[in-house]
């Protein structure tokens, strides 16, 4: 069984600009990726969603030409060049092959397997200069990606925090509800269709599409102005909310919007979910 082996900076690393990573791969996109693919390419970001994303536009669509190993392109992807998109690709596409895994605010890369990908699928990776991981990230430009990845896992736990202080705060919690922390359970193995369908077309397009000036080398701007015009609109919801009904219901759509964005981030939700529904007052 494949495993995840950590590394360190001593260990060398290659980089190939296309073939394996372009192929049979899952590429989730923060809405301040998705908005920068979409500028990238001069288009709306709608466009750019219904053109080369599944997921209701948190995943870039592998649907293309098949390569050796029978795996499908990404859509972005053209055949014996490369990525037409190279220079606005996402935090996934950079790292690869590497994975990072980001626990008490620290960093670690890992790899899938019992040796370092790439080295087979890719020829001419083995003609390229080895890199330490250090020099490879470097390379890559990977610090406002990883600041907007990093960002938005801020964001799902605040998002997070507000809904369970819907539960525990106003009383709800203490009424005898018991379907509230159910769904919040429950959404954590649902698909992504379900979970927008839970916070619908206005919350979702607040989340993912939202109206807010674009800025693509300073990312940390955006998604700061992104939760501030997320809170701005919880806050005037919850001064809406007069029953205990009315107050479960915004609960459960806020930490739909919580596990929305974990999805667009490649966060584990499900385990996120069981942990959240456990929370004491």
């Amino acid at each position: 069984m494949n495993k995840l082996l950590q590394i360190n900076d001593s260990l060398p690393l290659t980089c190939s600009r296309r073939g394996t990573c372009c192929h049979g791969n899952q590429v989730f996109l923060n809405p301040w990726e998705l908005r920068r693919l979409a500028t990238e390419r001069q288009l709306e970001v709608r466009d750019f969603s219904a053109q080369f994303c599944d997921w209701n536009g948190i995943r870039l669509k592998f649907d293309g030409l098949k390569d050796q190993r029978n795996k499908k392109s990404c859509n972005l992807y053209i055949p014996n060049v490369g990525c037409s998109m190279h220079e606005a690709r996402p935090l996934a596409c950079r790292l690869f092959p590497l994975g990072r895994q980001v626990q008490e605010g620290k960093s670690t890369y890992l790899f899938q397997g019992n040796q370092f990908p790439c080295l087979d699928g890719c020829s001419e990776v083995n003609q390229l200069p080895f890199l330490t991981v250090e020099n490879y990230l470097e390379g890559q430009k990977v610090t406002e990606f990883e600041q907007a990845q990093d960002a938005y896992l801020e964001l799902m736990q605040n998002l997070a925090d507000v809904a369970c202080m819907l539960f525990f705060d106003t009383g709800l919690a203490q009424s005898g509800d018991t379907k509230t922390r159910e769904l919040w359970r429950r959404m954590g193995g649902e698909d992504v269709a379900l979970l927008v369908d839970r916070i619908g077309e206005n919350w979702f397009q607040m989340l993912i599409h939202p109206s807010i000036s674009f800025d693509p080398i300073n990312s940390s701007t955006f998604v700061h102005d992104h939760e501030m015009l997320l809170i701005e609109k919880i806050q005037d919801h919850i001064n809406q909310l007069t029953t205990f009904p009315e107050i479960s219901d915004f609960s459960i759509e806020i930490m739909a919007c919580a596990l929305l964005i974990g999805k667009t981030i490649g966060a584990d939700v499900k385990a996120l979910a069981e942990m959240w529904s456990e929370l004491k007052a």
